[in-house]
């Protein structure tokens, strides 16, 4: 048998040397990988979670988790030269969409890696993008700023002077067309601003008329050109011209200025007046922002034709010598029943706010005669509807020693008369053909409908009740029914003889049907009710009777009854709201347009 055989000392220690290398390999390995695991572990941990997490209120702890690796890395501020390797500035823990019930949360993958590195890519290119952006608006930031430092620094040097030696007329812009020629001094708001290279022109109101102003040369190179928005106050002197062939400016006229300044700026940019308001602003704001829509064209319009109007219905009253007198607001007795008063403490009493001066005007019949008032009236209906105030102006006469068609025919022909007048006046005229170009005065004589009559109307034209059945007599004809009865038909109608249990306790019986009363509603078309009157009762012992029928207590209107004893006679009345007057004329949508500022439940500002 042959001998093994042996190692060689050589090989014995060529092996040695190879196993104590590989041991040295091998400790320093893992000395290094100890070391990048101890480094590792010193990283920030940040969570992420497609489904649940959130790149926006995220913060990249377990419960708040991230949804995109980027937003993660983002969060970190990190240096540009980690992005090659974004492992190396955090631990991103992913937690994929199937383990969230397990709370498996692993490290991203090689793959969730590279594409994390495309992504940050693609965000430092945009910032880059938006960093030299940023630095371009910066640029033509500061350059506009320049520019407008040395328009403003070679505006201080144009320094127009108010010549004393010249003659100017003072005066409200309404008069100046008729001082063609002259040199005036004009005092108004920026209605309008149109700013040009060499001319700016203004269209300038004060409360009177508007006027187009021009303004030339060093006009417009001053501060206050500089300065100028719409709705400051100026003060401009200049030559009045008229306007050229073939042009048009209200007044037919123009002023030249030749001296102008700012009296009030009004503020521009985001505070500027032409954003406070636009054509679809919620109707809230504008009620909110009444003040300044009052300063629009078409609220002024309304306001103004509102003024005509009372001044035509005073006109009217005075051709026929009927008084005005002023009736107490506070009052401690109820005219229209109790549901609708507004109560307040009156030194530790109850009193309210009147609903109708009707019944103190009753009582001024023996000393003055025919009388009227034009004053504020309160009604609590909890109702929003278009032609629904709170507080409205009542435009209310009694009239004595009178028959029912007596007051039906003054009715007719104070309405009549009004509208003539405001046709006949340039102002009004005008503004009810811009806003309401179809408006015909109404023809006479009205249609004269008897309820009774109204409610067959209603049945034979399919005008159903709220509730979708037909009209009975007895009924109170809702809002709705009544105005499309009275849009169908399209003219003014006197609504008469209403039941004696729809109507206020002082309305006289018809003499031929104890149960109806000598009653009358004016109505018009698109609005409805404007009118509502009738004849009172004059007999003592039916007012007496009245009273009771309402459940309503006869001694605190000892005053009125009072009229029944020291000389009663036949007498009627009406009241007329101004507002709805006016919507029907002016054709406006809601009695809203047609106030001040209009007050309706829920509202009492500004």
């Amino acid at each position: 048998m042959a001998e093994s055989a042996q190692p060689t000392i050589t090989e014995q220690a060529q092996g040695v040397a190879t196993k104590l290398a590989n041991s040295v390999a091998e400790t320093l390995y893992l000395g290094e990988q100890s070391k990048d695991d101890s480094a590792k572990s010193a990283l920030p941990i940040l969570y992420i979670d497609e489904k649940a997490g959130n790149d926006t209120t995220g913060t990249g702890a377990e419960l708040s988790p991230f949804a995109t690796p980027l937003a993660a890395y983002q969060s970190l501020n990190p240096p540009a030269e980690s992005d090659a390797n974004p492992s190396s500035v955090a631990n991103l823990m992913v937690r994929k969409p199937d383990s969230v019930e397990r709370n498996e949360w692993v490290e991203i993958s090689t793959s969730g890696k590279k594409k994390l590195v495309k992504n940050i890519s693609g965000w430092r290119k945009s910032q880059a993008k938006l960093a030299a952006e940023g630095d371009r608006l910066a640029k033509e930031k500061a350059e506009r700023e320049e520019k407008e430092r040395l328009r403003r620094e070679e505006a201080k040097g144009v320094i127009l002077v108010d010549d004393a030696s010249k003659e100017s007329k003072k005066t409200k812009i309404y008069a100046v067309p008729e001082l063609v020629g002259q040199r005036v001094r004009i005092n108004g708001w920026v209605h309008r601003f149109r700013p040009q290279k060499t001319n700016y022109f203004l269209v300038v109101r004060d409360g009177t008329a508007m006027l187009q102003c021009i303004l030339t040369g060093d006009c417009i190179k001053t501060l206050d050109a500089l300065d100028l928005t719409t709705e400051s106050t100026v003060e401009l002197v200049g030559t009045v011209e008229k306007v050229k062939e073939g042009q048009t400016a209200p007044g037919g006229v123009e002023l030249l200025v030749d001296y102008w300044k700012i009296i009030g700026r009004a503020p521009g940019g985001a505070d500027a007046f032409d954003g406070r308001l636009q054509q679809d602003t919620d109707a809230s704001i504008r009620a909110d922002l009444r003040h300044l829509e009052l300063r629009g064209e078409t609220a002024t319009s309304v306001m103004r034709v509102r003024a005509l109007l009372l001044r035509a219905f005073r006109d009217s009253f005075h051709k026929r010598r009927i008084t005005e007198v002023t009736p107490p607001c506070m009052v401690q007795t109820s005219v229209e029943g109790g549901s609708t008063l507004f109560e307040f403490d009156y030194y530790g009493a109850p009193a309210y706010l009147t609903q109708s001066s009707q019944l103190y005007l009753e009582t001024v019949l023996p000393s003055l005669g025919d009388v009227y008032c034009i004053q504020e009236s309160f009604r609590a209906e909890k109702s929003l509807t278009r032609r629904h105030l709170s507080e409205y102006t009542h435009l209310e006469a009694e009239l004595v020693f009178i028959q029912f068609k007596d007051l039906l025919d003054h009715l007719e022909d104070m309405i009549c008369d009004v509208v003539d007048t405001l046709l006949a006046d340039p102002v009004s005229s005008e503004i009810i053909k811009t806003l309401n170009p179809t408006f015909q005065p109404p023809s006479r004589p009205f249609l004269r409908m008897d309820y009774r009559d109204a409610i067959k109307y209603l049945n034979e034209n399919g005008i159903k009740k709220e509730d979708g059945q037909d009209h009975v007599v007895g009924d109170d004809i809702a809002e709705a029914a009544e105005r499309k009865m009275t849009d169908q038909i399209n003219r003014p109608i006197m609504l008469i003889h209403f039941p004696k249990l729809l109507k206020a306790f002082y309305m006289q019986p018809l003499a031929s049907a104890p149960d109806f009363t000598e009653s009358v509603d004016v109505l018009m078309p698109n609005v409805g009710e404007v009118v509502g009157g009738s004849m009172r009762i004059t007999d003592y012992d039916t007012l007496m009777a009245a009273y009771k029928r309402e459940g309503i207590p006869s001694d605190p209107y000892y005053w009125f009854t009072d009229q029944r004893k020291y000389g009663t006679t036949e007498h009627g009345g009406y009241g007329l709201g101004v507002e709805r007057f006016l919507a029907w004329l002016l054709n406006r949508w809601t009695v809203r347009e047609c106030s001040l500022y209009p007050r309706w439940m829920g509202r009492a500002t500004p």
